[in-house]
């Protein structure tokens, strides 16, 4: 049974910083793609950073233009996990956020996702 778990979400000042976690199991993680995406009430879901799996292990990142130089993508294929550093958190950044586990377009999985709230 697969399974993607998110963690770490929740109030942040803006200026402050958070770090989401993504548990993945019942997968071979190394090789899955990870993402994550937010959706904000009213909008769409949109895509905030990947990271590339394979059999050397992935790691090549890819951002979103309105979370580049602030927030970063890792992974940690030992732990199956994947991680979302978000720093200088702006109010814009509010949604909840998802973990996403891809392969080829077969195989996608979601996590049900964790509230970041970024507020004064």
């Amino acid at each position: 049974q697969v399974q993607v778990v998110e963690s770490g979400g929740g109030l942040a000042q803006p200026g402050g910083s958070l770090r989401l976690s993504c548990a993945a199991s019942g997968i071979p993680f190394s090789l899955y793609a990870m993402g994550w995406y937010r959706q904000a009430p009213g909008k769409q879901r949109e895509l905030v950073a990947t990271i590339t799996g394979g059999v050397t292990g992935g790691g090549s990142t890819k951002y979103a233009d309105s979370v580049k130089g602030r927030f970063a993508i890792s992974r940690d294929n030992a732990k199956n996990t994947v991680y979302l550093q978000m720093n200088s958190l702006k109010p814009e950044d509010t949604a909840v956020y998802y973990c996403n586990a891809g392969w080829g377009a077969r195989f996608e999985y979601w996590g049900q996702g964790t509230q970041v709230t970024v507020s004064s």
